[in-house]
């Protein structure tokens, strides 16, 4: 448990899934900023964005540097947890709008927000971590998730890269990846309820909840939190099974 101070947290996606399991674990008081389309967050600020559209990313790079000047805080954090599957099937026969959202909100915002939060807090002197939210896809190609692997993929490269960078500044930002694994979320269920066309892998997931394999988000949750007291190499991509 991490005593008691003046903490920054931010979470992209915190109304559903791990986001809201994040936040709902919060493991010490912090001011807790929801940004997401929805909101709902319980003690949370909202920043309400829809995160597929590129004209969003500028309100959170604000919101970054707005609240990090009026607060001072001691550490500040920024969990990049939202993401979507959709649409899930062959690339060639998938909707090209739908899948140009996911490109624009699994790929490209995650490299741009992870990019303003290290502008923002560079150079403040005060404890700084960046968690990506990461996942096998990023290194086992799943059919009918083209979009999804490939920006999976492309954060835990981002995270090597910039995690490398972060060592050469003092005060630096820890920056890791980690990939929860398989959790029992509404993203996952909507996974199992694709046809083996769609998405092969399709029939694993639903045999694993049919056995209560999947993880508890908030169980994952309480272990990414962890991991800000834990000894990481900056620059580390994880998986859940690296921490427990």
């Amino acid at each position: 448990m991490i005593p008691l101070r003046r903490i920054l947290v931010w979470i992209s996606g915190a109304s559903a899934g791990l986001g809201a399991a994040l936040a709902a674990t919060l493991p010490f008081d912090a001011e807790l900023v929801d940004i997401s389309r929805r909101g709902g967050t319980p003690g949370a600020h909202h920043v309400a964005v829809d995160l597929a559209d590129p004209d969003s990313w500028p309100v959170v790079a604000t919101d970054f540097r707005q609240r990090l000047d009026g607060y001072s805080p001691e550490m500040a954090v920024f969990i990049h947890s939202a993401g979507t599957l959709t649409p899930l099937g062959p690339a060639d026969r998938v909707d090209t709008a739908e899948y140009t959202r996911n490109v624009l909100l699994n790929s490209a915002a995650a490299l741009v927000l992870g990019q303003a939060f290290l502008s923002a807090v560079s150079g403040r002197d005060c404890e700084q971590h960046l968690i990506m939210m990461s996942s096998g896809a990023a290194s086992r190609p799943h059919e009918g998730e083209s979009s999804y692997c490939a920006a999976k993929a492309a954060i835990d490269q981002w995270v090597r890269t910039a995690g490398l960078e972060q060592r050469r500044r003092d005060p630096g930002c820890r920056v890791i990846s980690v990939s929860p694994g398989a959790v029992d979320t509404d993203m996952q269920a909507e996974l199992r309820a694709c046809s083996d066309d769609q998405v092969p892998e399709a029939s694993r997931f639903r045999q694993m909840d049919a056995q209560g394999l999947l993880s508890k988000a908030e169980d994952i949750a309480r272990t990414i939190w962890s991991t800000l007291d834990r000894d990481l190499d900056n620059g580390s991509v994880l998986h859940i099974r690296d921490l427990t």
